[in-house]
């Protein structure tokens, strides 16, 4: 009898064993269930930490939805892309042609920033819609996969389904183009319209958007002919009229490049790849050709190629032929002060004939005056909306955040397009062009707090508490999350504390080292350089050079 009630006490005890072990793995397997559900897409990815307190507790493998800045080499797995592909619903069909003008009731009534800033919101815009109006949707503050960068961009024919979004199976002649263009009052606004189409080898894949600021009666509209198209049909600006957005702002309300520049973005509608230029260009013969193959030729689908373009006089025939083998390249940045503020600003660029050949060479900063990429860069990193009467620290605006989504900078190997600087022939035409600041008095103090925030973003004013600078839609206009500018400062020598930048950076980049040193590191499917690979600090090269010379004069001066 005793026997038998210690054989059953034992069984009780196993059974009570067993189904504390049963609700432990239930318990456990609940708890990775909803830490999934909870990390699901959302437009906005956020963080939630009780969930990261449940990784760190029971381990990030039990979670494989759990995405962060760590995991972001991780991307190119199927899984992934599926997941990635799961948001393309927010994604507009692709259509061409296309054109604003066929979207009644797609515009939005904003408050003009800058006035806006002053105070005064009864001045009312009524601006074209975003394409796309949440960047974070597209990016999810991590490494974009290649298959959601593949559905951004139109084909001009359709596949044999009726879709124009065909990725990289699309003919390269029939990748559109969108040509976005800030003028100012500019008289060869309607001219390097003109050159945009009439040098293009396929024109009837490019679509320009032109954000033109004028006083009306004064100033010539960009999409003016010179004659009526009745009379004279053949003009580039009768012929292709309707591939020619212009979006026209009275003078007194603009505010700087950057919200004219955001009007572009505005104008966007899905296009395969994006160019940026200025309003006083001329372009190549069959530049189209010649930039798209120079884009392709990086193999980088987040090769964004950008450069401070070449003086027109003398390097290019009147018949669209460049002249010269030498192209600028973006390596020359240095601290400047203004508008109570400390900033990096672009110098004059070296201009050379290429180190490398074969494709377009890696440097580390984007230039504002030209730009070409694929389409979906003006969907991750659209220009601000909050920043009035910014000049200076646009292009480190675009350029630091477009580095933190993922993006990287090339200049290209040759020059597309010429610009026509105020020198030389041009010197006294050009300087009769007025220019936004003329309207400075209307929006006195408001740059000093654009400027605030600019830097804030990208976190280049530690020393100033985030506080006093305005969050408004910081996340659509902020950093992304597939790299830090922490790890952009750090690479390229930059102290954004002393405020200083290591100098003689261009001796590593124009020489082609940066480019041999990087390019190793592109990730497999195309998606950018993969960083987290690459340990490189730059310090100035000279430092030792200067220090020795400066210890050899010293003893010059005891010896005297």
């Amino acid at each position: 009898m005793s026997s038998s009630k210690g054989l059953c006490r034992n069984s009780s005890n196993n059974n009570r064993i067993g189904l504390i072990l049963i609700a432990a793995i239930l318990s456990l397997y609940t708890i990775a269930l909803c830490a999934s559900v909870w990390q699901l897409p959302s437009p906005i990815l956020r963080r939630r930490p009780w969930v990261e307190r449940i990784n760190m507790r029971f381990g990030r493998s039990i979670n494989l939805s759990t995405t962060g800045i760590e995991d972001v080499d991780a991307n190119a797995d199927d899984d992934e892309d599926e997941l990635q592909g799961d948001i393309g619903g927010i994604i507009p069909q692709a259509r061409w042609p296309i054109s604003i003008r066929d979207e009644d009731g797609n515009f939005d009534d904003v408050i003009h920033p800058g006035h806006k800033a002053k105070g005064h919101p009864d001045v009312i815009m009524s601006v074209p819609k975003m394409w796309i109006d949440d960047p974070v949707s597209i990016h999810r503050n991590k490494l974009m996969s290649r298959a959601l960068a593949m559905k951004i961009g139109s084909c001009t024919t359709p596949d044999a389904n009726g879709n124009h979004a065909r990725g990289d199976s699309c003919p390269i002649s029939e990748r559109t183009i969108y040509v976005a263009i800030a003028s100012y009052r500019d008289y060869q606004c309607r001219d390097t319209v003109t050159s945009i189409f009439e040098r293009a080898k396929f024109p009837e894949r490019i679509r320009v958007g032109v954000t033109d600021q004028i006083v009306e009666g004064e100033d010539g509209p960009c999409d003016a002919p010179y004659r009526p198209c009745k009379d004279d049909p053949e003009q580039m600006l009768c012929k292709f009229k309707s591939q020619l957005d212009v979006f026209q702002v009275d003078a007194p309300l603009a505010i700087g490049p950057v919200f004219a520049r955001h009007l572009g973005h505005r104008m966007y509608r899905g296009e395969y790849y994006y160019m940026q230029s200025d309003a006083h260009v001329t372009f190549t013969k069959d530049w189209d050709v010649d930039i798209i193959s120079q884009q392709e030729a990086t193999k980088n689908e987040m090769a964004v190629l950008s450069t401070y373009l070449s003086d027109v006089v003398g390097n290019i025939d009147k018949n669209g032929k460049s002249l010269i083998n030498t192209r600028p390249i973006m390596c020359n940045t240095d601290y400047e002060s203004g508008q109570d503020n400390k900033y990096l600003r672009h110098g004059s660029q070296p201009e050379d004939v290429p180190t490398i050949h074969g494709t377009p060479q890696l440097q580390p900063y984007w230039a504002a005056g030209y730009s070409f990429s694929r389409g979906h860069f003006v969907v991750n990193v659209p220009y601000d909306f909050h920043q009035p009467m910014i000049f200076q620290g646009e292009e480190m605006s675009i350029g630091i955040r477009g580095f933190t989504i993922g993006y990287d900078f090339y200049a290209p190997e040759r020059s597309v397009c010429f610009h026509h600087y105020a020198e030389g022939k041009n010197k006294a035409a050009r300087n009769k062009v007025p220019h936004y600041w003329e309207h400075t008095n209307i929006y006195a103090g408001t740059g000093i707090k654009a400027m605030y925030r600019l830097l804030g973003i990208v976190h280049m004013n530690p020393e100033i508490d985030r506080d006093e600078w305005d969050h408004t839609e910081e996340a659509k206009y902020g950093i992304g999350g597939a790299r830090t500018p922490e790890l952009f400062y750090n690479t390229f020598g930059i102290d954004v504390v002393q405020k200083r930048a290591e100098p003689h950076l261009c001796k590593f980049v124009e020489s082609g080292d940066m480019h041999k040193k990087f390019s190793p590191f592109l990730r497999p499917d195309g998606m950018g350089i993969d960083y987290s690979k690459i340990h490189y600090k730059f310090k100035d090269p000279l430092l030792g050079q200067k220090i020795s010379e400066d210890s050899d004069s010293g003893d010059d001066e005891d010896e005297d």
